[in-house]
């Protein structure tokens, strides 16, 4: 192992092959209909995007004059990794046991937590595997641990009606949850939220 080439921290770039090859793998789709003009277009945008000698390894015909492409190119940047700074939050990891003798012994009452999904935002999976008695990947759900009130309201819950129902029963907590779109539809729902929250006074 002595004869492997080691990285140069100061100069990263993307692995394919080789050490420092710059080799990429993108995907896109682009409203053109199916075809080689597509795949040259395909082709000189990656170009444009700073990638050498790029490559359409596959592409498909998504109907209606759309075209999904894979592709492989270089690419020539690089980056100092011992120069990156991250901050990060040092937390405490407690157990299910943990979490239920701390409430007992610290805040000696039931901890009520209501949790939806707001807005149009049908996606409940992430909601109910936090608050959900079953839980997700063999960690239990909130409705299990003893000393919390956990209420799921579910999927498309007005903003209006989850902070109706957190007022109604003193709620400590209110968790939400949002899938993050291209388009931050998100943003105006959370931001709307907030406002209601704030002229409660919570």
């Amino acid at each position: 192992m002595e004869n492997v080439q080691k990285a140069d921290l100061t100069r990263v770039k993307p692995y394919g092959d080789t050490l420092n090859d710059g080799m990429v793998q993108l995907s896109f789709t682009l409203p053109v209909p199916f075809g080689e003009e597509a795949s040259e277009a395909a082709r000189q945008l990656a170009k444009k995007m700073g990638f050498e000698e790029p490559q359409v390894v596959y592409s498909k015909d998504l109907g209606v004059g759309y075209t999904y492409f894979i592709l492989y190119g270089k690419s020539v940047h690089t980056v100092d990794y011992t120069k990156i700074e991250v901050p990060k939050v040092d937390i405490v990891v407690m157990s299910m046991e943990e979490v239920e003798e701390y409430i007992k012994e610290n805040i000696k009452r039931d901890v009520v937590i209501v949790g939806a999904c707001t807005g149009t935002d049908a996606h409940t999976v992430g909601i109910d595997a936090i608050m959900n008695m079953k839980g997700y990947a063999g960690h239990f759900g909130l409705e299990r641990y003893e000393g919390i009130e956990a209420y799921n309201l579910g999927s498309q819950v007005l903003n209006e009606e989850l902070v109706a129902k957190a007022i109604e029963l003193n709620a400590d907590a209110i968790l939400v949850s949002q899938v993050v779109t291209q388009k931050d539809v998100h943003i105006p729902n959370l931001s709307e939220l907030v406002e209601l929250l704030e002229a409660e006074g919570i």
